[in-house]
């Protein structure tokens, strides 16, 4: 009788798509030569699922009725921007991914969050896989002291994770990074998806049954998302994306998922040589620096989640040397700035195809909100026709391709904002003027005007 043969399966390397044969290209994150060979993950373990040791549930149907709604326990982590994006704090029992690009700031946070639980009495147990004793302990010392509620494991069995744990039934644990740990069930290779995939799956179980709080680092492909399949941020309850530029100091954190909270909610650090540090007036350190009546500065104001922050919109537009203008953005969608300019072109009559143009979002922030748009045609026409945009105005709204401006959401809080830090005059769309105050052009000494197309905003500037 003949052997059956082995079967193997292959998986991309760059984002974990898995394949029965080998494939030149990636179908998913389109990379060359990036499939590789590996075993097949083991098949489902009766009453064990998972395979993960000590743990064997079989739980029954239940009324929805009968069922009663537990309370959330928030355990507040002393890090403000850290706990609004968790809308509040830590919750028992919770699976929270944090992805990033390395040495953005990861596990320095999360160390930081560990210093400010560990003092508060919390038992803390990191988990490296990727680095030593040695190696933390030198990281920690820039962060300063350290209580004795702190553990370091450096492991990279799940089992043997997965038994301290148990064992210690901390109240936070921290797993840096998901990619290094390895189960035997999975039977492939530590990064693969399989082995991603299988440990996820274990840990989700450990935090539900203990009621532990598990935070899992997750490194982040080219394409900028979290390497394995996309399956693990729908195992999560939180995913939250570290995002900045390495050689700045800003930091921004995202939460792109939350099952507890507000979702895109966004928090501002900044890197210091002790660590990261809050700020806690994201508007002020955004418009830091802003040149006074230079023609292609606009300050606009955006939503990230709940908060409302200012930004400043910057446009060069200049005459093109080249057969095909070139068109560069930094900071937002480059397809939908060369829709707006194409806008502007019909509509006003002015020809753009005549001229470079580039657009950056200044501060190192990404913004895909429709609210963008108006500021980013009040940068492009006050550069075009080199005549300085009034310093002390903000500007936002979404345009259509006929022109027209319409609404955004909570524009009375946009409008809070801009007064807050000392702006006088607000345009905004004329369908939000009368969701402000009692229709009157003036809320709290702020001057707001209404446009309904880029017409009257081209009047107005």
């Amino acid at each position: 009788m003949a052997k059956a043969k082995k079967k193997t399966v292959f998986f991309c390397k760059e984002c974990g798509y898995e394949s029965p044969k080998w494939l030149g290209q990636c179908p998913m994150c389109h990379e060359w030569d990036s499939f590789t060979e590996a075993p097949p993950a083991a098949g489902y373990i009766p009453g064990n699922a998972g395979g993960a040791p000590g743990i064997i549930t079989r739980n029954m149907p239940a009324r929805l009725n009968e069922v009663k709604a537990g309370g959330e326990e928030r355990t507040v982590t002393g890090i403000g921007e850290l706990d609004r994006v968790l809308g509040g704090g830590i919750i028992a029992g919770s699976l929270v991914l944090a992805g990033g690009d390395p040495g953005i700031g990861k596990s320095t946070l999360l160390l930081q969050m560990c210093q400010k639980l560990s003092a508060d009495g919390h038992k803390i147990l990191y988990v490296s896989g990727e680095e030593s004793q040695g190696q933390i302990k030198m990281r920690a010392e820039r962060l300063g002291s350290f209580s004795n509620n702190l553990y370091i494991l450096c492991e990279t069995d799940l089992h043997a994770v997965s038994d301290a744990i148990t064992d210690m039934k901390p109240a936070v644990v921290i797993i840096d990074s998901i990619q290094t740990m390895y189960s035997s069930e999975a039977g492939q290779t530590p990064g693969s998806a399989g082995q991603i995939r299988e440990s996820t799956g274990i840990l989700m179980r450990l935090a539900k049954s203990l009621k532990v709080s598990i935070f899992i680092v997750g490194h982040v492909t080219k394409e900028g998302i979290v390497a394995g399949p996309r399956m693990l941020e729908h195992m999560v309850d939180t995913v939250l994306y570290f995002e900045g530029d390495g050689v700045a100091s800003y930091r921004f954190l995202r939460g792109v998922k939350n099952r507890f909270g507000p979702t895109n909610e966004i928090g501002v650090f900044e890197m210091q040589q002790d660590g990261l540090k809050e700020v806690l007036n994201p508007s002020g350190y955004m418009l830091q620096g802003k040149p006074e009546n230079e023609p292609g500065s606009v300050v606009t104001c955006c939503i990230e989640g709940t908060r409302p922050i200012l930004v400043e919109v910057q446009a060069l537009v200049c005459q093109t040397n080249f057969n095909m203008p070139r068109r560069t953005s930094a900071g937002t969608d480059y397809n939908r700035v060369n829709l707006l300019m194409a806008v502007i072109e019909k509509r006003l009559g002015i020809r753009m195809g005549g001229y470079d143009a580039y657009i950056n979002v200044a501060g190192g922030m990404k913004i895909n909100e429709p609210a963008l748009d108006l500021g980013i045609v009040a940068a492009i026409l006050s550069s075009y026709r080199n005549q300085a945009f009034d310093s002390r105005t903000v500007c936002f709204g979404e345009v259509g391709l006929v022109g027209e401006v319409r609404a955004v959401n909570l524009p009375e809080q946009r409008v809070m904002e801009a007064a807050k830090l000392g702006f006088e005059r607000c345009i905004l769309p004329k369908t939000n003027i009368q969701k402000l105050g009692n229709g009157t052009n003036n809320l709290n000494g702020m001057q707001v005007m209404g446009v309904g197309s880029i017409y009257e905003l081209l009047e107005v500037i």
